[in-house]
């Protein structure tokens, strides 16, 4: 998808994805596979996750930032604006 669209500017990330987990898509992305572009856009883990090491998984993988569901609208809200310029 991001091949194909180059108006993208932040991507929430689903880390229990089928085909490709959001820490295979992400490391994927941060090596430059969906163009050079999109190798440093934000990406906001979103998922179901909360144990203890799962936000430390999604920060090595290479994500920004961490959000489990269900989701806080304020929490979004305040990612959306540390790491983007348009919030």
């Amino acid at each position: 998808m991001l091949n194909a669209n180059e108006c993208i500017e932040v991507i929430l990330m689903d880390c229990q994805m089928p085909v490709m987990d959001g820490y295979t898509a992400t490391e994927s992305i941060r090596k430059g596979m969906a163009g050079s572009h999109y190798q440093s856009i934000p990406i906001i883990a979103v998922t179901a996750n909360a144990m203890e090491g799962d936000k430390e998984k999604c920060l090595a993988a290479g994500m920004d930032a961490y959000l489990s569901k269900p989701i806080n609208i304020s929490e979004l809200k305040s990612a959306l604006i540390k790491h983007t310029d348009n919030p």
